[in-house]
């Protein structure tokens, strides 16, 4: 993919950012549910918990995290960042992908129990392992996106190496009659 305009990167990147904090957000809110549930004696509390946390994870964090993997990898296809170059975009990359497909396998459970609760007579969760888990792997993605390490990949020296080499081009830009170095 070619290098995207300055103003396209921004609109990019401010998507990616948007749903990024979104995914972020909703499973913070899932996080809350979950502890409250856990937390409840009350069953018909934990059945409405269950439903609400089916809602979350179907209408905000699946959907944030599909569009956050997808904006993802058109920011990093379209910046000098790359999508393989730097070892902390390839971590970016299996972390976020590792966590969307663990999210899409949960999915169904937590439909499952939503259905279930009506009739289960202790419809509490087992732990908060997987809510917390989820975030913790999130905050990782972040932290990595803020931090950026050092370190290029094999692909990354390689390309590297291959763009010193090419001669700089110099732009005209016709002013006038005249032309001069852009």
């Amino acid at each position: 993919m070619a290098a995207m305009s300055p103003g396209w990167r921004k609109v990019v990147l401010l998507a990616h950012i948007t749903t990024a904090v979104g995914w972020l957000g909703a499973v913070v809110a899932y996080v809350a549910l979950d502890a409250a549930a856990l937390s409840s004696e009350d069953p018909e509390r934990i059945r409405a918990l269950w439903l609400a946390r089916d809602l979350t994870v179907r209408y905000a964090i699946v959907p944030l995290a599909v569009a956050s993997v997808g904006i993802g990898v058109v920011n990093a296809l379209g910046t000098p960042w790359g999508l393989f170059r730097h070892y902390w975009v390839v971590m970016k990359l299996l972390l976020t992908l590792a966590a969307t497909g663990v999210l899409l396998q949960e999915t169904s459970s937590i439909t499952f129990m939503a259905k279930t609760s009506a009739v289960d007579p202790d419809p509490r969760p087992g732990s908060l392992l997987h809510s917390v888990g989820g975030l913790a792997v999130l905050l990782v993605i972040t932290t990595l996106s803020v931090f950026k390490p050092r370190g290029l990949t094999g692909y990354g020296w390689r390309r590297q190496r291959r763009d010193r080499q090419r001669p700089q081009r110099t732009a005209r830009v016709k002013v006038g009659a005249e032309s001069r170095p852009g």
